[in-house]
């Protein structure tokens, strides 16, 4: 489990990257990312379909993201997280937040002992300026001791 301070580096890591920001609205990680843009986070999005979204411009791929992006969030299929996570270190990016349900073994492994900065098994909606049912869980958490200190 990270540490608060862990997740404290990572958000003041700006700009981040978000990588797996679908095109669609429907999408949770097309919400997330309006959700977190929306609060003020400085966020640019990674999709290799699209040129744009929410007209932000979206880069293709880690690789082609401007060199003064400092974090990457992931938000990926889990077979797709450590190619992920391999490309963001290439580029020299020491802050990767690996959205619940995206982190995979071989991830973790090639993060472990690294010296980069990483959040695992937590919601990014959860600690940015989280509101409603975010707050809410943040709360529960908390109260249950289960939150990171």
């Amino acid at each position: 489990m990270a540490s608060l301070k862990q997740i404290e580096e990572f958000m003041a890591a700006t700009p981040v990257a978000f990588v797996g920001v679908s095109r669609n609205p429907k999408k949770f990680g097309h919400a997330a990312f309006k959700e977190l843009k929306e609060k003020g986070l400085d966020i640019i999005p990674v999709n290799p379909l699209a040129d744009e979204i929410l007209g932000i411009k979206a880069y293709r791929d880690v690789k082609s993201m401007p060199p003064e992006v400092k974090g990457v969030i992931i938000m990926t299929r889990k077979d797709q997280t450590a190619g992920i996570v391999r490309d963001a270190r290439e580029k020299g990016i020491n802050n990767i937040w690996i959205q619940q349900m995206a982190d995979s073994r071989e991830a973790l492994r090639d993060l472990e002992g690294s010296g980069i900065n990483y959040v695992t098994g937590e919601c990014i909606l959860m600690h940015y300026k989280p509101h409603s049912i975010h707050k809410f869980h943040k709360g529960i958490r908390k109260f249950l001791g289960v939150f990171p200190k």
